[in-house]
């Protein structure tokens, strides 16, 4: 949660498991759904706000992939995701969550790149905010001689951050690691991942 198009919900009932995939985006779940038909997958796909989505003590595990985390204005309303996915775990259930996280942003830190790929040019600009509590982000894609915008704002995570935020909530264990392979968060983490076990 979210799910978007379903990437990894596909793959992981490709392996086997009993997914549920929920995203509060109607397009992306409808091609969710269209690719799991496709292959045959079975995957129950919910249209939801994951601010308000919760089903007490029902799942083992509980992903949130490639930043999916810290869309709102208010830090509160990322408190409420994060008690959403404590109280839909089991106990000893595991929550994970994958994050640019601040020290990676501000170690790697570049305000514009663009690359190239399938016929289009993609620009990207980025803007701390907010004593680096948030980055805003603008996307500009050229394809065909059309220019289409896109614009995000996060809020930005140290690993302390989020693992406080993490037990705030009632999460007993949480671990930090600097990728999804489990490689130490220090200076030469990829990323900010969050392993959190509910007792």
């Amino acid at each position: 949660m979210p799910c978007g198009l379903g990437r990894h919900s596909l793959e992981l009932a490709r392996r086997g498991f009993v997914v549920t995939g929920v995203d509060r985006t109607a397009a992306f779940l409808e091609e969710a759904k269209r690719r799991a038909a496709a292959e045959g997958l079975s995957v129950e796909f919910v249209q939801a706000d994951m601010r308000e989505f919760r089903r007490p003590e029902t799942f083992d595990v509980a992903i949130n992939l490639f930043t999916s985390f810290g869309y709102f204005d208010d830090p509160a309303e990322d408190r409420k995701v994060l008690e959403n996915f404590f109280v839909s775990l089991r106990s000893g259930g595991k929550l994970l969550i994958d994050v640019k996280g601040k020290e990676v942003l501000a170690r790697d830190f570049r305000p514009r790149d663009w690359i190239e790929q399938d016929g289009a040019l993609f620009l990207e600009e980025r803007e701390i905010l907010a004593g680096w509590s948030k980055i805003r982000t603008r996307w500009i894609v050229v394809r065909n001689g059309k220019q289409e915008e896109f614009m995000l704002t996060l809020r930005l995570y140290s690993g302390a951050e989020l693992a406080a935020l993490l037990r705030e909530v009632g999460f007993a264990k949480v671990e930090i690691f600097g990728s999804l392979e489990g490689i130490p968060y220090d200076q030469e983490a990829k990323r900010l991942v969050a392993l959190a076990t509910k007792p």
